[in-house]
């Protein structure tokens, strides 16, 4: 018996205002995963033609720059991601302003700009959720803070998760809480990729081969990670089972505790979510 293709979970267009490598990420997610068809995906930029023709190509997606073509795009797509840079964002809100009606939802992964400054830009109460996705979503492995405006009804919630449920783990949260969440997953990877740098060194410094050393690491650090998520034990209940009594991993970890590590990791995700709110102040103040 001839199995039916199963059906999208999303059935109408969905518009990328930005072609880069997040909006890519995405749509790579929700095409994988059956959450839409790539028919209904149109990928906008400002001026690369090549770059259009090269997810077209790769994906199956519509995309164009023709301005005509692209302002029929966005009047009349039921979803637009905005996934442009920060410094393009607010040229591109106050054109949008015009073509939008009431019911279209305005989902944006612009880093640092609110919810009221993307309805401020748009002079209206656009429905709109504000995300924060993280670099992982490219291997479908992300981690993404998701705020909704008010004006967000149900179906558009469950359409907004959807997509972000195709790359990786989704974290719905209130808006004020966004850069605390930066400084976690937003900026995390990064953190755990230096503690990594400094792992490899240390088994190239102890005389292992450079790439042994990173194979060592990177399965380490992957095993850990497996570890806290399949067992669901809290990290300090695992770290305690590896820490035999004036064994070599206390010694270690003895260390890392003169070095004050945890405290230091603390005032690092707070210091970047301090940085998130400068940054999203400085942008209000230059748009406004």
């Amino acid at each position: 018996m001839c199995q039916q293709p199963a059906i999208p979970l999303i059935n109408h267009n969905i518009v990328f205002y930005g072609a880069g490598s997040m909006a890519e990420a995405i749509v790579r997610g929700m095409i994988t995963r059956n959450v839409v068809d790539s028919g209904n995906i149109v990928m906008l930029n400002r001026s690369s033609s090549e770059r259009l023709s090269e997810l077209r190509s790769r994906y199956g997606v519509l995309g164009s720059n023709e301005p005509e073509q692209k302002n029929e795009y966005l009047r009349t797509a039921p979803v637009i991601v905005l996934a442009m840079k920060p410094k393009d964002a607010a040229e591109a809100l106050r054109g949008l302003e015009p073509l939008l009606s009431s019911d279209q939802l305005v989902i944006s992964v612009i880093a640092g700009m609110t919810i009221r400054t993307m309805q401020g830009l748009l002079g209206k109460p656009q429905p709109i959720v504000r995300t924060m996705p993280n670099t992982s979503s490219s291997i479908g492995l992300g981690a993404t803070g998701i705020a909704f405006s008010k004006e967000v009804n149900e179906p558009s919630r469950r359409t907004a998760l959807n997509i972000f449920e195709a790359v990786g783990l989704t974290s719905v949260i209130d808006e004020e809480r966004m850069e605390t969440l930066t400084g976690i997953s937003g900026s995390g990877p990064a953190y755990i990729y230096y503690m990594m740098e400094a792992m490899i060194a240390a088994g190239i410094r102890g005389g292992l081969p450079a790439e042994q050393s990173r194979e060592l690491t990177v399965q380490t650090v992957l095993g850990a990670a497996r570890m806290v998520q399949q067992t669901g034990e809290e990290p300090a209940a695992l770290r305690k089972k590896v820490t035999s009594p004036n064994g070599s991993t206390q010694a270690a970890l003895e260390v890392l505790e003169k070095g004050d590590f945890f405290e230091t990791v603390i005032s690092a995700v707070n210091r970047c979510a301090e940085r998130s709110r400068e940054m999203g102040v400085a942008l209000e103040k230059e748009l406004s």
